[in-house]
């Protein structure tokens, strides 16, 4: 279904499901409850009104999932919180503390365009304050090189399927390199490593403590990354 306009209280359940389950998976509604300091028979209603919108799939007693619609809305809400949150604290020098109650009520109404502006000026930022990954963008765009050399957002194309890092990953986590981030110096190096869009990863396990890398397998080719590319290299979910 088209996500047309979703309302603040809406993204704010999905915001914190794509949080705690951006991998699949089932977070409760104690959880929930807890996040969100609302009555967990509260939660249970919303959560059965999510799904009758196509959002989640609620299992009653164990919790809820992320279809690709609600992940999609997700990681748009979560994007732009976390690009707030960046630009607040590192460029409007606003304390520390404040940032996060800042961000969220900023973040429904950052425009895709403004959240674009924002994104190039800060030169792609990977991590917001707490060193979370920031969530991919949406557009049709392999690298930040080629929505950089894209002028006219009138002619931006959404992107029709939902991405992760490399990072993010967990499991036996697998699919199609689709989007890389990052400045060109960033860009060069992965290419230099022999990796680019359209390759095949498989995730195999990550981050070392001591080293901070991820173990992945591309087009058959075993290879250690450091957690900086990890964070910047995206695949198809």
């Amino acid at each position: 279904m088209s996500e047309g306009k979703i309302s603040e209280n809406i993204e704010e359940y999905l915001e914190v499901l794509y949080r705690n389950g951006s991998n699949g998976e089932q977070v409760s509604t104690t959880q929930l409850s807890k996040e969100l300091g609302i009555a967990p028979g509260s939660v249970t209603q919303m959560l059965k009104k999510l799904q009758d919108l196509g959002y989640i799939t609620y299992t009653p007693y164990k919790g809820a999932t992320l279809t690709d619609e609600g992940m999609k809305i997700a990681q748009k809400i979560t994007r732009k919180h976390r690009i707030l949150e960046k630009f607040l604290l590192d460029i409007l020098k606003v304390k520390q503390e404040n940032v996060h109650d800042q961000a969220c009520e900023m973040e429904h109404t950052l425009s895709d365009e403004a959240e674009r502006a924002l994104c190039t000026m800060m030169h792609h930022p990977d991590l917001c304050p707490d060193d979370n990954v920031i969530p991919a963008c949406d557009f049709e765009f392999g690298s930040c090189q080629e929505c950089f050399s894209q002028k006219d957002f009138d002619q931006v194309i959404n992107r029709k399927f939902n991405l992760l890092s490399v990072s993010e990953l967990t499991g036996d986590s697998e699919g199609t390199i689709s989007f890389i981030r990052g400045n060109s110096e960033l860009l060069d190096e992965i290419t230099n490593n022999g990796i680019k869009v359209g390759q095949h990863l498989k995730y195999e396990f990550g981050a070392d403590s001591s080293v901070k890398t991820y173990s992945v397998e591309i087009d058959g080719e075993k290879l250690t990354i450091p957690v900086e590319m990890a964070n910047n290299i995206f695949i198809r979910i």
